[in-house]
């Protein structure tokens, strides 16, 4: 027979309350009366019964993580860091991919409910606030990457970031800066605008498209760009996959970087330091926001009346020969 709970208490001459409390890992209970019952428990190859103490405790040992497009690097790189964070926590991660689609974000949210996860964190679409309007939801809630009403956020400091691109381009000689920006979340909405404020602080004129924050669509915007004759000196893109789009796009023009044209974005992706030129980037500060995700989330949990935190984190200006100073 497979050992109880009520075995571990016998082993550890401890009551059946405390050796609960110490399996809950709830701050009940002293550390030396948690290792003593952590002992006991391993040595008798006692492993808890998850479901009943959900069902006991309402109290998941789940969280949930919804991102909003897993193929992009940099939702790979945060959930990676949220999982090492969770782990160390002993809490499993349920991982969902929202494509970019509101009625996916909704449903996932559902479904969370319905798993009585612990909290969620979430990189919602610009729609998302409307999608779930009213709804109540049991768990704490924290966004990453992009704002949503008066949930706990963490994400770049996208102000900063564009104000350093802006900057660096105009030092070396750029004066027509265009930019791509994503049309479906709020950072990309914050980056642009950003870019529009630091090119106004230059006496420059901006030129900005917003599209779908995806490399085909980039490729196709670009093109069509380049191809209309009134292409920028120099050229913004606010994420890896349409910084990716935007030079396939160049490259198979011909067109030279930067004699033809400058390229420059966000997300210092291993890609953009081994292409020719390697490319100038701001490097997110991706670990630490999803660690700091995780870490506002355990917050939230255990302290539910604490006030909104947004945290912005500073990203790394990487100055590579996709930038160099304009000679003509």
């Amino acid at each position: 027979m497979k050992p109880s709970i009520k075995d571990v208490a016998a082993a550890s001459g401890l009551s059946l309350a405390t050796v609960s409390r110490a399996l809950t890992d709830n701050g009940l209970v002293n550390e030396q009366t948690r290792q003593k019952v952590l002992a006991a428990a391993e040595a008798l190859g006692y492993r808890p019964n998850l479901q009943a103490r959900r069902l006991r405790s309402k109290q998941s040992q789940t969280i949930g993580l919804i991102v909003a497009d897993i193929r992009n690097p940099f939702f790979t790189a945060v959930s990676r860091a949220i999982e090492d964070a969770a782990y160390r926590e002993g809490i499993r991660v349920l991982l969902c991919n929202s494509d970019e689609d509101p009625a996916k974000e909704a449903m996932y949210l559902r479904l969370m409910q319905e798993e009585q996860v612990g909290g969620v964190i979430f990189s919602p679409t610009l729609s998302a606030g409307a999608a779930i309007a009213g709804t109540t939801f049991d768990f704490p809630l924290i966004t990453i990457d992009r704002a949503l009403g008066d949930a706990d956020c963490v994400a770049l400091n996208n102000h900063e970031a564009l104000d350093k691109l802006v900057d660096h381009l105009v030092a070396n000689g750029y004066r027509r800066i265009g930019g791509l920006f994503g049309n479906t979340s709020a950072t990309g909405q914050a980056r642009h605008d950003a870019y529009v404020s630091a090119m106004h602080r230059h006496g420059l004129t901006p030129d900005a498209r917003r599209l779908v924050p995806t490399m085909d669509a980039a490729q196709q915007l670009v093109g069509d760009w380049l191809d209309a004759g009134d292409a920028p000196e120099a050229l913004i893109a606010s994420n890896g996959l349409t910084l990716l789009g935007a030079m396939r796009a160049i490259r198979q023009r011909g067109l030279r970087i930067p004699d033809d044209i400058a390229l420059a974005g966000i997300d210092n992706e291993a890609w953009t330091e081994l292409v020719e030129p390697a490319l100038t980037v701001i490097g997110q500060p991706t670990y630490d926001i999803g660690d700091t995700a995780m870490r506002m989330l355990m917050n939230r949990i255990h302290e539910p009346a604490l006030s909104r935190r947004v945290v912005a984190l500073s990203g790394e200006l990487i100055v590579r020969d996709s930038t160099r100073p304009r000679t003509a």
